[in-house]
C-alpha cells in the first residue's frame, strides 16, 4: 500500500510545475520583435494588451490578426540517462479589433482574444522521469473587451474586463504492477491520464503618458487570474486487482495565471529610430501551494496539498524601432527572464531556469492601410541542476526555444 500512496503523491505533484513556463509574452509581433517591450508606445491594436490606455491614441479603427509557431525543447541529463525531451510545436494566436468610436473621438473601444499561457512537454514513454511526467500540455485564452479614453493630449486611459478559457492534460506513467511484480521488458506500468477545462476572470488597465512626441510613458496591470478546473477527468490504467485503489474519477483544482505590473518608457532620439524599455513585476509568489481534491477516495487515492513556494520576479525589456522608409522597418531587442521556481521544486515536466531572449523583425507595408510583420525570437536558458524533493528526483535541465511569428493588420 505505501507504492500505491507513493504513486498518489507523485500522480498529483506533477501539475504543481505549470507556474514555471507557461506563462507567454507573444501577445503582439511588433512588440515581440522588440524584446517583448510594449507598455510605452501604442504601435497598433495589440496595445489592448500591453497597454489599454494606449488605444485612445491610435488613428482609427484596426484589425490585427497574428500565429506563432513556438519549438521548445529541453535536454536532460544525470549519471544514469541523458535524453532530450520529444519535438513539439505549439501554436499561440492572437486577434485584436479596436479604435476611436468615431474620427477625432476621445473615447475607443476594442476586443482582444489572445493566447496568455500556453506550453508542454513530451518525454519519452521509458526515459527514467516517467513516474513523474510523460507528457504535460496547458493552454489559456484570454476575451478581453476593453474602453480608453484619451483626457488630453498628455493621458489617456483605459480598462479590460478578461474572461480566461484553457486546458490541461497530462499523462503519467504510474510504479504499479500486477501480483508477480515488473516483468521484462518492463513496459507494463500502470498510467495515468489527467484532463480538464479551466475558467477565470480578471482585469487589464494602462495608463498611457505623452509628455512630447518623442518621450512617452506607460503604467499597466494585469490583474492575477485563476483558472479553475472543475470536475476534471481523472482516468488510471492499472491491473484489475487494483482497480479499486484507482477507480476512474473527477477532480477539482485552480492555476493562478499570476498579477503582472509594468512600467515602460519609450524614447524617439531620431525621427527613425524608437528605444523602448520595461520593467515587468510578475507575482508569482501566489502560487504557494497546490490543492487537488478528487471526487473519490480510497487508500492509495487523497486529496492533496503540496507547498510550490514560488518567488516573485522581476523582468527587464529593451528594444529598438528603425525606419528605413515608409514601407520598411525593422526591429531588434533583448531581455532576461530570472526563474520563479526555487530549489527543491524543479521538476521534469516544465524545468525552469533564468533565461535570456534575442529578437528581431522586419515590418512591411505594402498598401497605404495594409502592414506585415514577421518576427522571430530565440531563447536559452542557463544550464541548472535542480532537485524536486517530492519526487526524489534530479538532473542537469537545459532548455532552448525557437518562435517565429508572422501578422498582418488593417487599418479601416
Amino acid at each position: 500500500m505505501k507504492k500505491h500512496l507513493l504513486a498518489a503523491l507523485v500522480l498529483c505533484s506533477s501539475l504543481t510545475s505549470f507556474g514555471a513556463g507557461y506563462q507567454l509574452n507573444l501577445q503582439g509581433l511588433r512588440e515581440l520583435a522588440m524584446g517583448g517591450t510594449g507598455t510605452a508606445w501604442p504601435w497598433d491594436a495589440s496595445t489592448i494588451f500591453y497597454n489599454p490606455g494606449g488605444l485612445a491614441r491610435l488613428k482609427g479603427v484596426q484589425a490585427y490578426a497574428s500565429i506563432l509557431f513556438v519549438t521548445p525543447s529541453t535536454a536532460f541529463g544525470n549519471a544514469i540517462q541523458n535524453t532530450v525531451s520529444r519535438s513539439q510545436t505549439f501554436t499561440p494566436f492572437n486577434i485584436y479589433v479596436g479604435g476611436p468610436i468615431q474620427e477625432d473621438s476621445k473615447f475607443a473601444l476594442g476586443l482582444g482574444i489572445y493566447t496568455s499561457a500556453g506550453m508542454g512537454l513530451t518525454w519519452d514513454d521509458n526515459w527514467i522521469g516517467k513516474y513523474i511526467s510523460q507528457s504535460i500540455r496547458f493552454q489559456a485564452v484570454m476575451f478581453q473587451p476593453t474602453i480608453s479614453y484619451r483626457a488630453s493630449e498628455f493621458i489617456s486611459v483605459g480598462a479590460g474586463f478578461v474572461y480566461g478559457t484553457g486546458k490541461i492534460d497530462l499523462k503519467q506513467a504510474l510504479p504499479i504492477h500486477g501480483m508477480n511484480g515488473p516483468e521484462p521488458p518492463f513496459t507494463d506500468d500502470g498510467e495515468a491520464n489527467l484532463h480538464g477545462s479551466a475558467n477565470g476572470v480578471g482585469f487589464n488597465v494602462g495608463v498611457q503618458l505623452k509628455p512630447s512626441d518623442i518621450f512617452q510613458i506607460g503604467l499597466t496591470y494585469r490583474s492575477q487570474v485563476n483558472m479553475s478546473v472543475s470536475s476534471g477527468s481523472a482516468k488510471f490504467t492499472v491491473p484489475r486487482s487494483l482497480a479499486t485503489e484507482f477507480p476512474n474519477t473527477t477532480f477539482d483544482s485552480y492555476l493562478p495565471l499570476p498579477q503582472v505590473a509594468s512600467v515602460g518608457i519609450g524614447y524617439r532620439p531620431a525621427e527613425r529610430l524608437t528605444l523602448q524599455f520595461d520593467l515587468s513585476y510578475t507575482g508569482w509568489n501566489s502560487y504557494d501551494s497546490l490543492r487537488i481534491n478528487f471526487a473519490e477516495h480510497t487508500q492509495g487515492l487523497q486529496n492533496m496539498h503540496l507547498p510550490r513556494r514560488y518567488r516573485n520576479t522581476l523582468t527587464p525589456r529593451l528594444g529598438a524601432n528603425y525606419k528605413i522608409s515608409h514601407v520598411v522597418s525593422i526591429m531588434g531587442g533583448i531581455f532576461y527572464d530570472p526563474t520563479p521556481v526555487t530549489q527543491g521544486y524543479v521538476s521534469p515536466e516544465l524545468p525552469d531556469a533564468d533565461r535570456v531572449s534575442v529578437t528581431c523583425g522586419i515590418t512591411i507595408r505594402p498598401l497605404p492601410r495594409f502592414t506585415i510583420i514577421a518576427a522571430f525570437e530565440g531563447t536559452s536558458s542557463v544550464k541548472r541542476t535542480g532537485y524536486y524533493n517530492y519526487g526524489g528526483f534530479s538532473g542537469v535541465y537545459k532548455t532552448e526555444a525557437s518562435t517565429p511569428g508572422i501578422a498582418i493588420y488593417y487599418n479601416f
